[in-house]
């Protein structure tokens, strides 16, 4: 094997380290930024909450928004103490796509 020859296939070696080592950098990035993201702060609000966000809006409205599936909620407790939430950002989403 002539030395231009040796010279080619080193020069090739190396460059295919230098991209599989690349190849692992980025993996690494991707995964590492996947970690990095924090998951989103739910809030959530009762009934009365979500009536005094908006004027004129009583909290029977509220009820039969939640009871005609409009936004969604969650129920918590059992009997008396019972309690609906709904969530903050998909109750803004609501009014302001109904704005449009």
């Amino acid at each position: 094997m002539s030395n231009s020859t040796k010279e080619i296939i080193d020069n090739i070696f190396d460059e295919l380290v230098a991209l599989q080592e690349s190849i692992k950098k980025d993996a690494a990035d991707t995964s590492n930024a996947d970690n990095v993201a924090a998951p989103q702060k739910v809030e959530l609000l009762t009934i009365k909450e979500c009536a005094d966000m908006i004027d004129g809006l009583s909290e029977h409205t509220v009820r039969q928004m939640v009871k005609q599936g409009k936004v969604k909620s969650i129920r918590t407790g059992v009997g008396k103490n019972r309690k609906i939430l709904i969530n903050k950002a998909d109750f803004i989403t609501y009014f302001n796509a109904m704005g449009k």
